[in-house]
């Protein structure tokens, strides 16, 4: 024991590493908290994909009908139920107007008569319809992540910040909205609105921000009791102040994304009223309504109902794709070092 205390040492006892290099700790660039939820959103190819997707079919909503040479509401009767008929696809086989082996357009004498889609039974261009129908679509995905965040959001912070009776009053209030079918109250609204978007957007008022403010309520639930939750309140700050000030930026980042799955269902809402005949009235297009419309002819003509389909199920999928890849990127338990 004395020995090994006592034991003197010298330099040839030790092996030096990396004597040639300097020893330092390796420097990392900083970096802000959205540049991390970027670079790892970038990591989700399917993420990526359904946002591209989502870009595209946004971007064809908005100009595709100006490329068509038809207007949505345009009936030419001449050519009804024509197959799909692309410029130049045309030679390669695909997309050449034949259908059931026959050559529609040179069997009427349309040699020169395009229409990317098809038309429908009325001869309308489904190309411009499908597209403008996909407006109504985006729009009433818009407005729904709208009301979920202006509605949904306030009602579940005040109801989980204050709690007690007025919390079991205003939960109470939302599980009675809730029991009520959406296809009861458009039908209700029909009696006295116009079947169509307004009907469809009184009915998300109603009852679509209901699952968002029980996600808002229970976020605060988690945080009023938070340390600088109590150091507001003793420095005199109001209660608004301190829901929309101070818990709400803690969470708006989760209530984003789960206003971003509500899209998705708001799509499909819209497509089944119009579907069964209580959204989007003729002549405007819906996605929902040209389904019911395709339908009617799925045996004799089944394009008519296919693009459409393609482009509702594109959209319902991309958008639930991106909202996965928005929560695991803002999910600090997902990000690996």
């Amino acid at each position: 024991m004395s020995t090994e205390v006592n034991k003197q040492y010298t330099a040839e006892d030790f092996t030096f590493v990396q004597r040639d290099e300097r020893l330092t700790d390796k420097a990392y660039e900083a970096t802000s908290y959205m540049h991390d939820v970027w670079v790892h959103f970038r990591k989700n190819r399917g993420a990526l994909f359904g946002l591209i997707v989502i870009v595209i079919i946004i971007l064809l909503s908005v100009f595709g009908p100006m490329f068509s040479g038809y207007r949505y509401d345009e009936i030419i009767l001449a050519n009804q139920s024509l197959p799909p008929r692309i410029p130049g696809l045309e030679k390669l086989g695909i997309f050449n107007g034949y259908s059931r082996g026959i050559n529609v357009y040179a069997e009427r004498g349309l040699e020169d008569v395009y229409y990317w889609f098809g038309s429908d039974t009325n001869g309308r261009d489904l190309f411009t319809r499908i597209w403008t129908g996909t407006r109504v679509s985006l729009f009433i995905a818009l407005v729904a992540v709208v009301i979920d965040i202006v509605i949904g959001m306030s009602y579940g912070l005040i109801s989980g910040y204050f709690g007690g009776k007025i919390d079991m009053v205003m939960q109470r209030f939302a599980e009675i909205l809730n029991g009520i079918p959406t296809l009861v109250v458009v039908t209700l609204l029909g009696l006295v609105l116009p079947q169509g978007i307004p009907s469809i957007i009184f009915a998300l008022m109603i009852t679509g921000w209901i699952g968002m403010s029980r996600i808002s309520r229970a976020e605060v639930l988690k945080l009023k009791e938070s340390e600088y939750i109590l150091a507001s309140k003793t420095l005199g700050a109001k209660n608004f102040a301190i829901i929309f000030k101070d818990i709400m930026p803690n969470i708006f980042g989760q209530l984003i994304i789960m206003s971003m799955f509500s899209i998705p269902n708001a799509i499909f809402t819209e497509a089944f009223l119009s579907f069964v005949g209580l959204g989007i009235q003729p002549p405007q297009a819906s996605l929902g309504s040209l389904i019911s419309d395709g339908y009617k002819s799925l045996t004799i003509h089944p394009y008519i109902i296919m693009g459409s389909i393609i482009v509702l199920a594109l959209l319902m999928l991309s958008f639930n794709m991106l909202a996965d890849g928005i929560r695991d990127a803002f999910d600090p338990n997902q990000k690996q070092g």
